[in-house]
Parts: C-alpha cells; structure tokens; sequence
C-alpha cells in the first residue's frame, strides 16, 4: 500500500501555513521554523496547557519519507520519488496528523499533554530524546549496564 498523501500537489509552505493556522486557533502564543538551506526543516510551538505554557518540536524528517517512497516495492510510482515530493509528502502528512490531535484534544478525550508528551521540550531535548536516552543508558532488557 503506498504511503499516505504520496500524490500531493500542495507546496510544503502551504502545508507549514495550515499547521501554524491551527495551532494559532488552538492557543499557541509562539510557532518557530528552522530553516536549512532555504527551506524549513523543523517546527517548534509554545501552547497553554493545563500545567502553564509548554514548548514543544514536532518531528519532520523528509530524508525519512524520501527513503521510504524511493524503496524497493514502495508502491510509489517513480514519477512521485523525488527529493521535492518527499517533502510534500512530510509536511502533509504532519498537518493530517496536527488536526487529528487537535480534534481529539477538542472532544476532550485526551488532553494537550496526553498526545504531545513525547514532542515537549525539557532539558535541551523533548521527553521522547530524553526517554531514548535512558533506555539506551539501561541496555538490552531493562538491565543497566
């Protein structure tokens, strides 16, 4: 099955406008870009949560997504396997998955904190760093070595 938003013509700026857009909507008081070569590489937002204002970076990684629809029996067509699409495709599907969150945080299933602990910022990374950290300072089964 090929990957989600594989043919999208929507400009990666677009799709960072619409993500800033809803953020924005749901109360963040800063959104920050990073930029590579022109082109914006990270996305990182401030957002009143119910224990004070958070911080937190979301993941995109477009030489991830490059190298998932350029693999062998990817199931994209060749046409859709170029640098430029792979960073459509990132930043798409990161706005899919922005709304998704937001629109269960609004039904008040979850909260904020609930579905983006592991992207909050604490100590020079996000929880998630410092989490990977920790398992790998642990070892194999939970044995610290």
């Amino acid at each position: 099955m090929p990957l989600l938003n594989y043919t999208t013509t929507v400009p990666a700026v677009r799709s960072i406008g619409e993500i800033t857009r809803r953020l924005v909507e749901h109360g963040a008081t800063q959104v920050l870009q990073d930029y590579a070569d022109g082109r914006v590489t990270g996305l990182a937002f401030a957002l009143p949560t119910p224990r004070g204002v958070q911080q937190y970076r979301l993941p995109v990684d477009v030489g991830a997504v490059e190298k998932v629809i350029t693999a062998y029996r990817s199931g994209v067509p060749p046409r859709y396997q170029t640098p430029e699409q792979a960073e459509r495709i990132a930043w798409r599907i990161l706005k899919d998955w922005v709304e998704a969150q937001l629109a269960i945080v609004a039904t008040r299933m979850v909260t904020i904190d609930e579905v983006l602990l592991p992207y909050m910022l604490i100590e020079g990374g996000t929880v998630y760093d410092h989490y990977l950290s920790a398992q790998l300072a642990i070892g194999p089964g939970g044995d610290p070595s």
